[in-house]
């Protein structure tokens, strides 16, 4: 049996409908209580751990830090010492916010990490976690999650594109749109992987195809879905956030490749997945 820490989130409701896979929400493991976390795993004694849940409101987490790194850092902390424990190991999703967003050059896991905000730091700060215990690990950073579950900015668009005729859309942010269900089964093919060869742990990167701008998906997903909405790029000073967004998200994942075979997903076949999946 995979534990998964995470239920109602992306990742984790792709990975729920496996046979081998339990999931955990909050109920069960909150993840602002890390002790609980590991007495789940020393309760359960799975053959490997997934966490696939995390403290994500970028914005927020400027206000929200300490509770950002407890979710975090300290909560795979504790499960990464569990884990190692019972000989088991453990796959975390991390983001490609550890890194600065500057450059055009796609990141690489050996890259220097210089985050932007409190989320970036505390995601950070869970990745040094991890290495630090004697658990067999596999940290997995990804990018700009999409799915039919919770919400996403292909539901988004999607939704606003059948109520308006136009939108405005940052179009110098450049990353990898990445299908939940494309990272779940990741997950769980290196899980399983580092259950018969431990020495594959490591950091590794992994984000869907082609690299693209948000205004690049919009309009993908008005096609898609047979929207008239006309799409129109700006950059991303004219659509300000709290927090400062990563210009550069574009991800180097060949190392998962040669390692594990995973290859890059193509968004644009995961898009018409996720709008079959909204259909009535």
């Amino acid at each position: 049996m995979i534990l998964v820490f995470g239920k109602t989130g992306q990742v984790a409701q792709e990975l729920a409908p496996l046979d081998d896979v339990t999931c955990l929400g909050r109920d069960q493991a909150d993840l602002t209580d890390p002790t609980a976390c590991a007495t789940a795993i020393l309760t359960h004694r799975p053959r490997a751990v997934i966490n696939a849940a995390a403290y994500t409101a970028v914005d927020r987490a400027e206000q929200e830090e300490a509770t950002a790194t407890t979710i975090n850092a300290d909560a795979p902390a504790a499960m990464a010492q569990a884990c190692a424990t019972l000989g088991i190991p453990i796959v975390h999703i991390s983001t490609d916010y550890v890194f600065s967003g500057t450059g055009t050059t796609p990141w690489t896991t050996d890259d220097p990490t210089s985050p932007l905000g409190a989320y970036g730091r505390s995601k950070l700060m869970g990745e040094v976690a991890v290495r630090t215990t004697r658990a067999s690990h596999v940290i997995l950073r990804t990018s700009w999650v999409v799915s039919a579950h919770g919400n996403n900015f292909v539901k988004t668009m999607h939704r606003l594109g059948a109520e308006r005729d136009h939108l405005t859309v940052v179009a110098d942010q450049i990353g990898g749109l990445t299908p939940a269900r494309a990272i779940a089964q990741a997950c769980h093919t290196i899980a399983h992987a580092l259950i018969e060869e431990p020495t594959k742990g490591g950091t590794y990167h992994f984000s869907g195809t082609p690299d693209a701008s948000w205004a690049d998906v919009a309009r993908a997903v008005m096609k898609a879905a047979g929207h008239t909405c006309d799409i129109t790029d700006i950059p991303s000073s004219e659509y300000l956030t709290p927090v400062e967004r990563p210009l550069n998200s574009r991800m180097n994942c060949t190392k998962l490749e040669t390692i594990f075979g995973l290859t890059r997903p193509d968004w644009r076949a995961g898009i018409q997945d996720i709008l079959k999946e909204l259909t009535p």
